[in-house]
């Protein structure tokens, strides 16, 4: 068993957690910090023990809306939040530096933000290519020593990176996009990960929204949604993967169960040690999400639902080219 794993059994968690980012960051308007914290409360009330946030999102408001929600119950959660990637106020856009000074800092505020004295999970958000991956890790290794941290993870890294800071200190657990719609992990970190005893957290499990119907076309993104800028959800190639999208609905609609449950049961069929943290604004969409919890599915179902979205029938990167430099993920 895994170390999060492990983590996550303490306080009885689901295998799906909650990904915190979209009530500040990333889609638009953030939310209202009044709702954003009764729907944070109703996550913990209907179930969600593990709780996912990070310095970068909405420029340290995630982080400070998930402390005032939640510390009150954080004995009774896995939180988890990111270091590396933050918004630099005096430049006013995002800047990635993983040198060690800057990891310390940013734990120090995040726990400050968090209204807490560790977290139970420190991602470095983005491995900065100018710094050796063993010096960002050790310098979170010091923060494990210290208390300030329980556990490791590393985000958007390839098979040979996790491979190399692993080496340097135990990781916890990757944290890197996967869905039926993204199935890059599966080129070779997801191994990685089972050889070394990693969890692996899917992020966007939902396909940013699009595995679950949000997305209907652009103009259903508001102005300021990230997604208007990636090449899945630009005009040819959003219409094109639309109609892969209603194969899809057609065998949620066969089998009486809501898209975005059979995704992410898709998810959990790939293993126990996939952790899916699906973010949503909508408490009912939450709950919705976390009911996939309940659900199996058997392996045809499963490779039957992979077919519909192999890497061959998905058109558009999953991010822009600026985007991509900045990741260490291998790509088909």
């Amino acid at each position: 068993m895994s170390l999060l794993a492990s983590l996550l059994k303490t306080v009885n968690a689901p295998q799906i957690g909650l990904g915190c980012m979209n009530l500040s960051h990333g889609y638009g308007k953030p939310v209202a910090e009044a709702d954003g914290i009764r729907a944070l409360e109703a996550a913990f009330d209907m179930g969600y023990r593990h709780f996912d946030t990070a310095t970068l999102y909405g420029a340290t408001a995630n982080e400070q809306l998930v402390g005032r929600a939640l510390a009150a119950k954080r004995h009774a959660l896995v939180l988890a939040s990111k270091c590396g990637m933050a918004i630099d106020p005096a430049q006013g856009k995002k800047v990635i530096d993983s040198r060690p000074a800057t990891l310390r800092r940013q734990c120090e505020e995040s726990l400050s933000r968090l209204q807490t004295y560790h977290l139970d999970l420190y991602y470095l958000h983005r491995w900065d290519k100018s710094v050796p991956i063993e010096e960002s890790v050790g310098e979170l290794g010091r923060l494990v020593d210290e208390g300030k941290i329980r556990a490791i993870g590393l985000s958007e890294v390839s098979a040979s990176t996790l491979q190399r800071a692993h080496a340097e200190r135990p990781i916890a657990a990757v944290q890197s996009e996967y869905s039926l719609w993204t199935l890059t992990p599966e080129i070779a970190v997801l191994k990685a990960c089972r050889e070394l005893d990693v969890a692996f957290v899917a992020f966007s499990p939902l396909g940013r929204g699009f595995l679950s119907g949000a997305v209907k076309g652009e103009d259903a993104l508001e102005e300021g949604d990230m997604r208007r800028h990636l090449p899945r959800f630009n005009g040819a190639n959003l219409a094109h993967n639309l109609q892969r999208l209603d194969a899809f609905n057609a065998l949620a609609y066969q089998w009486k169960i809501p898209t975005s449950q059979l995704a992410l049961a898709w998810l959990q069929s790939q293993g126990d040690d996939i952790f899916p943290i699906p973010g949503s604004r909508s408490i009912a969409h939450m709950r919705e999400n976390l009911g996939a919890n309940a659900l199996k599915l058997d392996p045809s179902t499963a490779a039957k639902l992979k077919t519909l979205f192999s890497p061959e029938h998905i058109a558009g990167e999953r991010y822009t080219a600026e985007q991509l430099a900045e990741v260490d993920t291998e790509q088909f």
